[in-house]
């Protein structure tokens, strides 16, 4: 192929190639190369690829606004996410852009900050007026009640719908499932309950993790021991773990809603002189990357967070293309257990050597 333009202005200056430009070289309409960059359905694979390798050699990029013009969309999804460091929220926000991405779709990231007086409302207001397609919510805080009619598709992850609208869609990120199948290990390896470290509160990922807690003892008809409250840092962990090393006859076995705070508990129970896990068992939340190193190695549940982005940028990229189409149903995230040494059966109830 030869290039096309690149010197047809005054004086020699550099003319940026056009879409008509493309299609000369393609060898194909003008239309059918937006349709190619739009993303739509019924192209041939030879037609994309000539397309593709025409735009490539000219240095064509679709304008924005004129791919706006053309298909009634700016493909750009806006998300407002909580400004935190925490592994969580800042891995399910990659999750979030890596399958935006994969979708053909552009983000607009809007961070809220705890105690916020815009908070999310603000922040959606914000991301309409820069003219997205569709938003997610990105597991929030318990902000109340949020008055905000939106006419975009919005995807909820990880908290109730808390936008008016007919186009909301809400998709959990499987954190009950998850607290339960750490409680249930536990109680699996014969403990008669197990004592939880809880995140705040205003968090819905925190009473999700808390519900699954409360569920899996429920169902085992055990005892639920006073929940310890923690604000996800490894300090409150550790403050949380002092608490119960007073009580340690009364204690073989604790899930922390996240590795942090069980990281802070380990440290705190190896200072009063009690074994991890022969002394007492300990289950975490997330699988950061660390988990696997500190001593002992912590057995956790994994995330998922690729999964529930996939998943939920799905519902929302069908919401936004297809808007008369009945909603599917989110997926059920995968439950990992990761069993690593932190936890064993109680002392009380394993062979003695030689036995």
């Amino acid at each position: 192929m030869s290039r096309v333009g690149g010197q047809g202005g005054q004086g020699g200056t550099p003319v940026a190639p056009r879409a008509v430009d493309v299609a000369r070289l393609a060898g194909v309409s003008q239309k059918t190369v937006s349709r190619v960059f739009n993303g739509e359905r019924y192209v041939s694979e030879d037609v994309r690829r000539r397309v593709l390798e025409a735009a490539e050699e000219l240095g064509y990029r679709m304008n924005s606004a004129a791919r706006a013009l053309a298909s009634g969309r700016t493909r750009t999804i806006g998300v407002v996410a909580l400004g935190t460091a925490l592994y969580g929220p800042a891995s399910l926000l990659i999750g979030i852009e890596r399958a935006a991405r994969d979708a053909g779709y552009a983000l607009r990231v809007v961070n809220t900050l705890e105690g916020d007086p815009g908070g999310v409302a603000g922040a959606v207001e914000s991301l309409l007026e820069q003219g997205v397609d569709g938003v997610v919510v990105s597991e929030p805080i318990d902000e109340g009640a949020v008055s905000l009619d939106v006419e975009v598709p919005v995807l909820v992850l990880g908290a109730p719908a808390v936008f008016a609208g007919p186009r909301a869609v809400v998709a959990g990120v499987g954190a009950e499932s998850l607290a339960r199948a750490a409680t249930e290990h536990l109680l699996e390896l014969g403990h008669m309950t197990v004592h939880h470290i809880a995140g705040p509160q205003r968090w819905f990922a925190a009473r999700d993790r808390l519900a699954g807690w409360r569920a899996a003892l429920s169902a085992h008809g055990r005892e639920q021991p006073p929940v310890v409250e923690g604000d996800w840092s490894a300090a409150s962990g550790h403050a949380a773990g002092r608490a119960l090393a007073a009580a340690a006859d009364d204690v073989t076995a604790v899930f922390a809603a996240n590795d942090d705070m069980a990281i802070g508990l380990i440290r705190a129970l190896t200072e009063a002189g009690l074994r991890v896990p022969d002394d007492v068992s300990v289950v975490g939340f997330d699988d950061i990357p660390v988990s696997a190193y500190v001593t002992p190695p912590l057995t956790t549940v994994r995330q998922p967070f690729d999964a529930v982005a996939r998943d939920g940028l799905r519902l929302l990229v069908r919401a936004i293309e297809k808007p008369d189409a009945e909603p599917e149903p989110a997926t059920d995230p995968p439950v990992e257990l990761v069993v690593r040494a932190s936890t064993a059966p109680p002392a009380g109830s394993r062979p003695h050597a030689g036995d």
